[in-house]
């Protein structure tokens, strides 16, 4: 990385390697239909840190054009949404999608990001599910450490359910590369899906 780079806030995330583990949710996929009732809700997202750059909004520009492309062959649709954090984020909604496809969306995006040199901007990929009781449960995937947890929103204005994310930790420790430290299991209120 020269200084160029650096003045301008690129750098490689370094780390586990992000896509290995990313793609562990497809085979976990199965655990969680088959064992625990959990379905997907056929929605995804990746939320990052966007830069005021010309160099980066003409990188997200062409990125979104290339998902948007992808995604309607397979009959999705991609929208692009600024939360009131000002993180950006990019839903990809397809009921009828498989989770292996909404995974390899998800890995495009980030993909695309991390090539484009704004690798630390990325913050995590967001994965919805629902239960036998039409529950939300959600996937997290944080980039910067290579690991999912779950948030499961409770009843109430932002409340969880801790001890259903932590039966999920035991249930998916063999599956998924599930973050050890529980102080990093960051709630994502107001996800725009």
């Amino acid at each position: 990385m020269g200084l160029f780079d650096a003045l301008l806030g690129r750098r490689a995330v370094k780390g586990p390697a992000a896509s290995e583990r990313l793609f562990a949710l497809s085979t976990a996929y199965v655990t969680l239909q088959t064992e625990y009732s959990i379905s997907s809700a056929g929605v995804a997202g990746i939320v990052f840190q966007p830069l005021a750059t010309a160099d980066f909004q003409a990188m997200v520009k062409d990125m979104v054009e290339v998902v948007k492309a992808t995604a309607s062959e397979m009959g999705a649709s991609v929208e692009s949404k600024d939360d009131d954090y000002g993180f950006r984020w990019l839903i990809v909604r397809d009921p009828q999608a498989a989770v292996e496809d909404l995974v390899v969306t998800i890995n495009g995006v980030s993909s695309g990001v991390e090539d484009g040199g704004y690798g630390e901007r990325l913050l995590c990929a967001v994965f919805a599910f629902k239960d036998s009781q039409g529950q939300p449960v959600n996937f997290i995937y944080n980039y910067k450490r290579g690991t999912w947890y779950p948030f499961v929103p409770a009843d109430g204005a932002q409340k969880r359910s801790t001890e259903r994310e932590l039966q999920l930790k035991a249930q998916l420790a063999d599956e998924l590369p599930i973050e050890p430290e529980l102080e990093r299991w960051f709630p994502l209120w107001g996800i725009p899906f």
